[in-house]
């Protein structure tokens, strides 16, 4: 397949079939223009136009992973992207905050780098360690990643996993551990991937009667991996066999494996007990929600990396009410960036306060969210949680709701046995009581019980 105008409108008109009716993705992706293909036949570049400087800017930190990840699905080979700025048409801002949501899907960036390991996915060179702000919730995690990418192979920390919610920064950990081992190590082949794809790979792979390449090309062309989002590894057996082999070839090399997911090993669904103590072997880090203050010291530091001027009580308003991730911190900064200069109004508490006001409702907490809390630290679902079943892995889940939402929300007896099929206050009492002894008397669960309380005080603050 040749990259050229066809192919970028084709690419276009697959993103607006995705994204149908928002009108706001099409303002700023409609005025990117092909300009022209460079690079090599091995790894060809597809140089796009925008307006100006500012588009530019959007468009890299809000548009290009969606770009990226739409080319991937069409062009199964290395490939890089460039947007130059072309001077022509801008389009027009947007006429309130709110718009912004539409066209921003995640603030998460993807930057384009130079070429890593064999058909990686690629590096971002933006995200090392020295631009991770190191606090309380993330110390040992980043002391971990640092030390084995001064180190790689090394048998203590082979593999090296790293586990917490979304946003908390174990992709940019991930990333920095890679761009150290290339800067250092400027040998070694790696290869940066999701776990999605590696699974994807694999079955084309098997489909195709081609496996003796796919394993060539991670069992022995390859000497550092750096797998994301492990939590997906967890579906059919045979991709689990190669994965669990893929990882043994690794580590009999000495050749280091760095994995990120949302959840620890033993609450991957459907995972294989090989692969489980497999992944538990190493060393496992968490991470997890910054308190006030390092949450104030990220603000700051993007900020000065923006180049943004921020007074210290708007500071301390987006870390206040942005608890539930770092990526929501970092994607209401960049919120308040754009409207700010869109409307060329200056940044004030005023202003900010406006344009975030959504957010600062949301951290009042619902019986809904607690209910998905829970739902999601216990695998399983919220639909069952609301039934009538009486099997112990939903029982004790829907108690433990039950505890929280009196707890966090105060409801009623009756109230709360609305919200879960209309069971009688009774129930919801006997319910309560059983969760106090609970705590009293399974640590596991009082683990348990003690990391969901700290998700919902990281959201409410209470």
């Amino acid at each position: 397949m040749e990259i050229n105008s066809v192919f970028w409108n084709d690419i276009k008109s697959k993103m607006k079939s995705r994204n149908n009716n928002n009108k706001l993705l099409d303002t700023w992706l409609d005025p990117i223009e092909y300009i022209n293909t460079s690079g090599t036949q091995e790894r060809p570049k597809l140089v796009l136009g925008v307006p100006n400087a500012f588009h530019q800017y959007f468009v890299i930190e809000n548009l290009q992973e969606k770009i990226y990840s739409e080319i991937s699905g069409s062009y199964n080979s290395s490939f890089e992207v460039e947007f130059v700025v072309t001077g022509n048409k801008a389009p027009l801002p947007p006429e309130n905050p709110g718009a912004l949501e539409e066209a921003i899907a995640g603030p998460k960036p993807v930057v384009v780098p130079r070429n890593t390991g064999p058909h990686s996915d690629p590096l971002n060179v933006e995200l090392t360690f020295s631009t991770f702000v190191v606090g309380k919730n993330s110390e040992f995690a980043h002391a971990a990643c640092f030390n084995v990418a001064k180190n790689p192979g090394a048998d203590d920390y082979n593999p090296l996993y790293l586990f917490g919610p979304v946003g908390m920064g174990k992709t940019h950990l991930l990333h920095a551990a890679g761009n150290f081992i290339r800067e250092n190590f400027p040998w070694s082949r790696i290869i940066y991937i999701s776990a999605e794809r590696f699974m994807n790979e694999c079955i084309s792979s098997i489909r195709h009667s081609q496996m003796e390449k796919f394993r060539q090309k991670y069992r022995e062309n390859a000497d550092i991996l750096l797998v994301d989002d492990v939590q997906y590894i967890g579906r059919g057996e045979a991709v689990q066999a190669e994965f669990f082999h893929t990882i043994n070839s690794f580590i009999d090399r000495k050749k280091q494996v760095i994995l990120a997911s949302d959840r620890m090993p033993k609450d991957i669904m459907d995972l294989e007990d090989r692969n489980r103590t497999r992944l538990e072997r190493g060393l496992i880090a968490d991470i997890t929600m910054p308190d006030i203050e390092t949450r104030i010291a990220i603000l700051r530091y993007k900020a000065e990396r923006f180049n943004m001027r921020i007074p210290e009580d708007v500071v301390n308003y987006i870390a206040r009410i942005s608890k539930r991730s770092i990526r929501e911190l970092e994607g209401n900064l960049k919120k308040v960036k754009m409207f700010s200069e869109l409307q060329g109004l200056q940044i004030d508490y005023d202003l900010v306060k406006r344009i975030l006001s959504q957010h600062e409702t949301q951290t009042v907490i619902s019986v809904e969210e607690i209910t998905r809390i829970v739902a999601d630290h216990f695998k399983v679902r919220v639909a069952d949680l609301k039934s009538s079943t009486r099997a112990r892995p939903i029982v004790v889940p829907r108690q433990i709701c039950m505890y929280f939402i009196k707890k966090f929300l105060d409801k009623s007896l009756v109230d709360i046995g609305k919200c879960f099929g209309g069971k009688d206050h009774t129930t919801v009492m006997n319910a309560l009581g059983r969760v106090q002894h609970l705590q009293q008397t399974d640590p596991d669960l009082f683990k348990d019980i003690e990391e969901l309380e700290q998700r919902i005080h990281n959201i409410t603050g209470v």
